[in-house]
């Protein structure tokens, strides 16, 4: 299914949710440029679009906290409903005050992302509905393969160089949908020394990519944000992949599984074993 297909299905959609919801989350673009908006009953939806990619879970989670009777809607991928789940587990929003309309990525949207799940999981969602027609989910990036086959020294090597290029802007943490701590770690003096480019190898990233874990839902925001071009995606396929091995949880994909980082070991026997 055309993106300009998907784009006017969604449109119709969004028009009619209106009738019912007090407003509907998505991308709108104007003159002067792109950007998350709240549509209400009788706006323009010709300006609806789909692109750039944007995480739009956020602007929700600010609304339902200013406005904690209203019912809203979402326009989401399958990144952006993974997003959700994990924020809904946090108390960061409230589904049931939520309606998701789930936008089926395309094959070469899936491809550019290394997606392996460009469809958004109706099931977790007590009021959705899919719009266009789901896609099989793409190889992994292949970056990580290569990283696989480096030595020891050449990881570090690798991350050394790449990290070297970081302007700490924040922007990774600005964009990302699992980002929403009171007080930043990467903020604090004691861990992050302020004024220093490139920040001390590793810590700023190490620090950011441990806070991740668990949470990371593979969006690829941080990657498309970094103005430095650094393969953010690949540290944090890394992660995941070590969550999903160790504690059988994978970011996203269930909204009754417990975040394990967050259980005690009382909690969680299941999930963590000890020798």
């Amino acid at each position: 299914m055309a993106e300009q297909d998907i784009l006017s299905e969604l449109r119709a959609h969004v028009a009619e949710k209106l009738t019912e919801l007090d407003g509907v989350v998505g991308l709108r673009r104007t003159e002067e440029g792109a950007a998350p908006y709240l549509f209400r009953q009788g706006d323009d939806l010709s300006q609806l679009v789909l692109s750039p990619r944007y995480p739009l879970s956020t602007t929700v989670s600010m609304l339902q906290k200013r406005y904690p009777e209203a019912r809203f809607g979402i326009v989401a991928r399958g990144c952006d409903s993974r997003a959700l789940v994990e924020m809904a587990k946090r108390n960061q929003i409230d589904p049931e005050r939520l309606y998701l309309l789930g936008v089926a990525c395309t094959a070469d949207e899936a491809a550019e992302c290394h997606c392996a799940d460009p469809a958004p999981d109706l099931e977790q969602w007590p009021q959705a509905e899919l719009i266009g027609t789901p896609v099989d989910g793409a190889p992994p990036n292949p970056i990580v393969a290569e990283y696989d086959a480096m030595s020891l020294e050449e990881r570090r090597v690798f991350w050394k160089r790449q990290f070297s290029k970081c302007i700490k802007c924040y922007g990774c943490r600005n964009i990302c949908p699992e980002c929403f701590c009171e007080s930043c770690a990467l903020e604090d003096p004691a861990w992050v020394e302020p004024g220093v480019l490139a920040p001390p190898f590793p810590t700023f990233h190490l620090i950011r990519a441990m806070h991740m874990a668990g949470r990371c839902v593979a969006c690829r925001q941080c990657e498309l944000t970094c103005p430095a071009h650094i393969p953010l995606t690949v540290l944090y396929d890394l992660m995941r992949r070590d969550v999903g091995g160790m504690l059988g949880y994978v970011p996203g994909e269930d909204r009754e599984a417990a975040p394990p980082l967050s259980l005690t070991l009382d909690e969680a026997p299941l999930l963590i074993k000890l020798e």
